[in-house]
């Protein structure tokens, strides 16, 4: 990742781009020149990723991007699993092919190809297990439920950072942490991270993954009514309950740092909260069709859409994919503008924001071993 912008973002696009039909045939893509792959380790060849499925949403507003380092990918997926698996004995080995289907390794290389070793990206693919496995295993499939979640995500706020407990309290907490998988996959996961991170941007982390939490929280509420919310509500809820986290570390895991005014700035905090919400929208597309399985209600977006406009789902999804593309066009938007601050790291932190949400695109759409689209959908894996 080089520290410019892509020329696209740099200059704009054309007005014509947002003159599209309400139900395009086919997926939109910008032409835009492609960054370059990260460099491999001295001590793995580079290579090339083998071809893989895709899933097609028809009309859905992608960016291309370059396929990952394939010996690279295997890695990070090796490392990780040994971590998970030795070092905080994450889950049982029963769980070794969903660890395998989630393609963590491919995720991660394809959402930072600036990451300049391969340490920075263990340390974004930690984070993300970690993330997921407290989603998983306190909110959704491995044992989550709604009820109780509060008490939950605040234990697991409070292994992110430390907490001040008088004797003999502070031994009770630790031993607390040591005994649920997802807390130590939180506290080992930001051990890691604060190696190579500022005390600012680590700091920033946490703060985002308890927006994350109260996110959880809001929707674990909408689960036990069974009541899907307003759409309103709902994005509000997607802001919080986002990829942001992900997106916070995005300077850290480049390796470079962006100054505290650059990061409180009206339009950094309005680029950051367009990426998040983009890229969580699309989340909800590409899972839609394995929610729409599920035996219990689960929110999403075109869950919302239809509820509220009263329309079938085929009509609420394809909704849906029309919300999704605006946010990425205002996501454009507040790009260019943000590359223009006279801030250090500026521009360079907007490629890296962007190249986050083309990749964790790029990663959903090609995951057919954990997605697959709806049945209205002409579109199948290829």
């Amino acid at each position: 990742m080089t520290g410019t912008l892509p020329t696209a973002l740099a200059t704009g696009f054309p007005d014509a781009r947002r003159a599209r039909s309400a139900e395009p045939e086919a997926p939109c893509e910008r032409e835009a020149p492609c960054e370059p792959e990260a460099p491999c380790e001295p001590e793995a060849p580079c290579g090339r990723e083998e071809s893989v499925g895709v899933l097609d949403i028809p009309g859905v507003y992608r960016r291309p991007v370059p396929p990952p380092n394939a010996t690279l990918v295997e890695r990070v997926d090796e490392l990780t699993d040994a971590w998970a698996r030795d070092e905080i004995d994450l889950y049982p080995p029963d769980w070794a092919g969903e660890f395998r289907d989630f393609q963590l390794g491919r995720s991660v290389v394809l959402c930072h190809p600036g990451a300049p070793t391969l340490d920075h990206l263990m340390a974004a693919s930690r984070l993300l297990l970690a993330e997921n496995a407290v989603d998983d295993m306190y909110c959704e499939d491995h044992g989550g439920s709604p009820h109780g979640l509060a008490a939950r995500l605040l234990t697991a706020q409070s292994a992110l950072h430390p907490t001040v407990h008088p004797p003999p309290y502070g031994r009770q907490w630790r031993a607390a942490l040591d005994a649920e998988a997802p807390l130590r996959a939180y506290r080992s996961s930001m051990a890691y991270f604060r190696r190579l991170a500022s005390a600012a941007q680590a700091d920033r982390e946490v703060h985002d993954l308890a927006k994350l939490h109260l996110g959880y929280l809001a929707e674990a509420a909408h689960k036990i009514d069974s009541s899907p919310p307003p759409v309103w509500s709902y994005l509000v809820i997607r802001q919080m309950n986002s990829f942001r986290p992900c997106l916070s570390v995005a300077d850290a895991i480049d390796g470079y740092e962006i100054p505290p005014q650059l990061h409180a700035h009206e339009s950094v905090q309005r680029m950051l909260a367009l990426a998040g919400l983009a890229t969580t929208l699309a989340n909800d597309l590409y899972s839609y069709g394995k929610e729409h399985d599920l035996p219990r209600f689960h929110p999403n977006l075109p869950t919302c859409v239809a509820e509220e406009e009263n329309v079938s789902k085929e009509e609420a999804f394809h909704r849906s994919v029309e919300i999704h593309n605006d946010v990425m066009y205002q996501l454009e938007d507040a790009s260019a503008t943000t590359a223009t601050l006279p801030v250090a790291h500026a521009a360079r932190y907007v490629a890296s924001v962007n190249a986050w949400v083309d990749g964790s695109h790029e990663w959903h759409r090609t995951n057919i071993a954990r997605y697959h689209l709806p049945p209205f959908l002409k579109g199948t894996p290829s």
